[in-house]
């Protein structure tokens, strides 16, 4: 499937909202996005346009909306996960418009002019990902398979084949892991075979 360069930033913002939370399941305590400050770090990295001064009230509202953009990356069923994305987006107030602003070319921006920092991401990445279900690609949505991870990202592998948000780090951790499992596996395999050509010997003998 196509993706245009601010869809891939909408992407690229969503799947680090999700993973700036918690996650008791792997063992993650850390918040993201503990305060205000941070919120403002957020925007900064993904360059988020049109967004005034930063308050409590704007850190809730991202707040809110990660956790229903988690539910996203959760959900098995395509019908559960546009159900989620019509609900962030229609409740955002989308209104898409042309802009090519910053010297960028043009794109389309789903915020409506004055938005809420949490409404542009619900209408800006809840559309990047509503084109994932549109095309049959939800599955595309994961959680990285590293037991100690559970990391959200994104497969656009080819053939839909990646498995760990990191294939450097998640990935090579978990091959280097199953690679040691076969050589201690290996390893009793042929002391058991030791052991049992040491009885055999000695019952020869006797």
């Amino acid at each position: 499937m196509l993706i245009t360069h601010d869809t891939r930033c909408a992407l690229d913002a969503v799947v680090d909202l999700v993973n700036s939370a918690p996650d008791e399941e792997s063992g993650d305590s850390v918040e993201g996005l503990a305060d205000v400050a941070a919120l403002g770090e957020f925007v900064k990295n993904h360059a988020i346009s049109d967004v005034g001064v930063l308050t409590e009230r704007d850190l809730a509202g991202v707040l809110r909306i990660r956790g229903r953009f988690a539910e996203v990356f959760a959900a098995e069923e395509p019908h559960v996960a546009a159900t989620l994305i019509n609900e962030l987006i229609a409740a955002a107030g989308t209104t898409p418009r042309l802009t090519d602003h910053d010297g960028y070319d043009w794109h389309v921006h789903y915020f409506a002019p004055g938005a809420s920092v949490a409404d542009h991401l619900a209408a800006d990445c809840g559309m990047a990902l509503a084109f994932f279900v549109v095309a049959g690609e939800q599955e595309r949505l994961r959680r990285c398979e590293a037991p100690d991870c559970r990391r959200a990202f994104i497969d656009l592998s080819r053939n839909r084949s990646r498995r760990y948000c990191d294939s450097r780090t998640c990935g090579n951790r978990l091959h280097v892991a199953a690679y040691r499992a076969r050589r201690r596996e290996a390893a009793g395999l042929e002391q058991d075979l030791a052991g049992q050509k040491v009885v055999q010997a000695d019952a020869s003998v006797g």
